[in-house]
């Protein structure tokens, strides 16, 4: 007699817990959820970030850089922005590893004198609202792309072509600028555009280019011409300025000093002739010995006394010469028949 013994089947058998397991498993599950909740409730913001913190997925608040407390998930979560980060966007092209890739469709735009121009252009941006950054438009980096594409093309489109690529390209970047920023305002984007940088501002490559290139080098030859002759004429002019002021000065002087050593003379005549309407003849005879010191001062002087047949005269030379050693010389009379009398002659 064989005796079956009855094997239950996979499905009938079921796993048996005893109280102690039970217990164990309730306790760690409920401290897997804690900390999972406890995780979500501290969160980090960097220094170039700012975070929004949506309660019941409401904007309540944002934060700055640090560590923060949240409420645990789903009653308030976070989203981290690189407000404090100034961000570029390139229109005209794209920069990616290292290499240049243009983008016709957004270069190629037409000038007011229906010319076709290439404008390549740097946005620089930032956050300046989170609120408005996030919830007021639904991609805001493409809708600042396509609001810069269109400000540059409404200002070229308004521009000649020679003159958007030669002298006018810094007031036309000043005017996409403005556009822009109006734009981010009107739309209440969250956006501060910082600044807009052409690139390049250029007809499409070809003879047409080739052409406008050579009009720009010459134009440039041109300016760089005109600003060595403003040069050579600020070096020039306060040169020539200086010297006909120093000419002016000189004249000056030399006119002063004329006047002066005339009134010095007017003073010394009128010196002389107060002295000589006192004693005439004795002025008159100083007067004239003066102005024979002057003019002959080399002259011997004789003062002779001359009577009947016979001069008598002084030899003063001669004295003087005795007195200082030397032998005397006879001097020859004059001939007789003058009075008494001063006589000079030219000295030897």
């Amino acid at each position: 007699m064989r005796v079956f013994e009855t094997v239950p089947r996979p499905e009938e058998r079921k796993p048996r817990f005893t109280p102690g397991t039970l217990k164990k498993f309730v306790i760690g599950a409920v401290v897997l959820i804690i900390l999972g909740f406890g995780w979500t409730m501290f969160y980090t913001v960097q220094e170039q970030e700012r975070a929004a913190i949506l309660t019941f997925g409401k904007y309540s608040k944002e934060t700055g850089a640090g560590l923060h407390f949240k409420w645990p998930y789903p009653i308030q979560q976070v989203i981290k922005v690189p407000a404090n980060l100034t961000q570029r966007i390139y229109i005209g092209y794209r920069e990616e590893n290292g290499q240049v890739i243009p983008v016709e469709e957004e270069a190629l735009m037409i000038t007011g004198d229906e010319n076709i121009v290439s404008a390549d252009a740097v946005v620089q941006w930032r956050i300046s609202n989170i609120r408005d950054y996030l919830y007021n438009i639904d991609d805001p980096e493409q809708f600042l792309r396509h609001a810069a594409a269109s400000s540059i093309r409404s200002v070229i489109g308004t521009s000649k072509l020679d003159y958007a690529i030669t002298d006018g390209k810094t007031e036309i970047q000043g005017q996409v600028l403005d556009k822009l920023i109006e734009l981010m305002n009107k739309y209440e984007t969250g956006i501060q555009v910082i600044d807009v940088k052409f690139q390049d501002i250029e007809p499409p490559e070809g003879e047409v280019q080739k052409a406008f290139k050579e009009v720009t080098n010459a134009r440039e030859e041109k300016n760089t011409k005109i600003n060595n002759a403003r040069k050579y004429e600020n070096e020039r002019i306060p040169k020539a300025r200086g010297e006909a002021q120093a000419l002016i000065e000189q004249a000056e002087a030399q006119k002063k000093s004329r006047i002066l050593n005339a009134q010095g003379d007017v003073a010394r005549f009128n010196a002389i002739y107060a002295e000589y309407a006192k004693q005439p003849e004795i002025t008159q005879s100083r007067l004239i010995l003066e102005t024979l010191e002057q003019i002959l001062p080399n002259a011997k002087i004789f003062i002779t006394d001359q009577s009947g047949d016979v001069v008598k005269y002084l030899p003063l030379n001669e004295l003087m010469k005795t007195g200082s050693g030397s032998g005397a010389k006879t001097a020859t009379p004059p001939p007789a028949g003058s009075g008494t009398q001063n006589k000079e002659e030219a000295g030897q």
